[in-house]
């Protein structure tokens, strides 16, 4: 078995469907298991996947045990020589595996790979590859300044050695995860994945960012701008600066000092999103049903170069890969004026985000 793919799922079950779909068509050529670890979702999660995947391994938590614990579950369940940690609201291109895996193999001292990820309007994620948050440079993120906090040295598309990989999408020998023991459980959500690159760093292997390849991740790295993620972000750093950094005790009263002034101060205002005029479904089949559905003027064609600006794109995922979604929408995204949602195969609803900064939307019909 070349690869596991662990799936960590909490209550996101229309996104989760999708992300599978995509990981199917990803793995026909991998030697590849898929284990989903469900943290007891009060949606159909678990039901959808028994019915619509038979082959992937569930896991059914009884309780939610957090992002650290419930990816050690899976983990445990694994039998890959490498895995992949992948969050449910994600879109994999159907070579992104090939691709990563290609490279993994070609080096020795290999730690983590990630990829490049960009969000459901195409704009690149700078979470995809980061420096290590000392206490100086989370300060500095706190106020607004990541020169320090994001690889900025690495363009989007190049490939490079980086400090911390995102835990949206992460690839790693398994053995090299029991070496370090895995996620961290003292983190219950964010910070994770910082602490298992940077344990990684520790034992003397190399992280690398592989920006050949692009995944969706709808659900981005939540903004600082709000005042319950700043707070759950800077006690994650508290937690990661007990365990990795000593006399630290002077730096960490002057980043608790810095969250209690960020938190008396005014939310910044949200810059007014453009709303779409029409939306174009990119389909071979004429699609009545989502006419009720969607507001806007609708057009259907099978022609990617006949879209205009300033429009809700739908692809139909029968007629459009992955692949060719994901490369539209990055390089579209300049004008950042479209906005996309994906038509899931067999299924009888459309979704996607127009903001990292929330949870996306589905629409049934």
């Amino acid at each position: 078995m070349k690869l596991s793919i662990i799936i960590l799922n909490y209550n996101v079950r229309y996104f989760l469907e999708l992300c599978l779909k995509s990981v199917e068509a990803a793995i026909k050529d991998v030697a590849a298991e898929v284990i989903v670890v469900d943290n007891n979702s009060p949606d159909d999660s678990c039901e959808m996947v028994k019915r619509l995947f038979p082959s992937v391994k569930l896991i059914e938590n009884k309780e939610n045990f957090g992002f650290s614990k419930g990816n050690n579950i899976g983990v445990a369940e694994a039998k890959g020589e490498y895995l992949c940690i992948l969050n449910p609201d994600t879109v994999v291109a159907e070579d992104t595996f090939t691709k990563i895996l290609k490279f993994a193999d070609s080096k020795s001292q290999l730690g983590i790979v990630g990829c490049q990820l960009i969000d459901g309007k195409g704009e690149f994620l700078p979470e995809s590859k980061r420096q290590i948050p000392t206490p100086k440079v989370a300060f500095q993120k706190l106020f607004g300044n990541t020169k320090n906090y994001y690889t900025n040295a690495l363009k989007a598309n190049e490939v490079g050695e980086t400090d911390i990989l995102v835990g949206a999408f992460m690839v790693l020998k398994r053995t090299i995860y029991n070496e370090v023991n895995g996620f961290d459980e003292d983190y219950f959500m964010y910070g994770e994945d910082i602490d298992l690159s940077y344990k990684i760093l520790k034992a003397g292997y190399k992280n690398y960012y592989f920006g050949k390849t692009a995944i969706i991740h709808f659900k981005g790295e939540s903004t600082l701008k709000d005042k319950v993620y700043a707070q759950r972000f800077y006690g994650a750093m508290e937690i990661f600066y007990n365990k990795h950094f000593k006399n630290n005790s002077l730096m960490a009263v002057f980043v608790k000092l810095g969250l209690k002034l960020f938190t008396k101060r005014g939310r910044p205002v949200k810059k007014a999103d453009i709303k779409p005029l029409g939306s174009t479904i990119i389909s071979n089949q004429i699609l009545k049903e989502l006419k009720t559905k969607l507001v806007r003027p609708i057009t259907f064609t099978k022609n990617l170069e006949e879209i205009a600006s300033n429009t809700q794109i739908v692809f139909d995922s029968v007629d459009v890969d992955f692949k060719t979604m994901i490369h539209f929408m990055k390089t579209n995204e300049a004008s950042n004026q479209n906005s996309y949602r994906i038509l899931v195969k067999n299924s009888n609803f459309i979704l996607g985000s127009d903001s990292n900064e929330a949870k996306g939307e589905v629409i049934h019909f």
